[in-house]
């Protein structure tokens, strides 16, 4: 069983930046960030297996969001620049060692998401 907190949401206006931070518990391998605006559907953000070397982002995000973590502290991290009112949701970390990179997916555990509002 994996256990997730991530912290670090908050208030900021267009054009800011927010980092955002998740430890994890238990067997974690590949992690990843996904995001659920309003009315809207869970969405993946980006991903980063277990020894960083490889990294992936949804299109919206590239250029703008990186993913990193520190396997001795337990944490994974997102760095959010240039932030939009469209990046506005909570956000979840989330950690599933089984599937492979091409296609992975969430695993069955959420932490409580921190919400991110981005005002205009």
């Amino acid at each position: 069983q994996v256990q997730l907190v991530e912290s670090g949401g908050g208030l900021v206006q267009t054009g800011g930046s927010l980092t955002l931070s998740c430890v994890a518990s238990g067997r974690t391998g590949t992690m990843g960030w996904f995001r659920q605006a309003p009315g809207k559907e869970r969405e993946f953000v980006a991903q980063i297996n277990w020894s960083s070397s490889t990294t992936y982002y949804t299109q919206s995000v590239k250029g703008r969001f990186t993913i990193s973590r520190d396997n001795a502290k337990n944490t994974v991290y997102l760095q959010m620049n240039s932030l939009k009112p469209e990046d506005t949701a909570v956000y979840y970390c989330n950690a599933n060692p089984f599937t492979p990179w091409d296609t992975w997916d969430a695993g069955d555990y959420w932490g409580q998401g921190t919400q991110v509002t981005v005002s205009s």
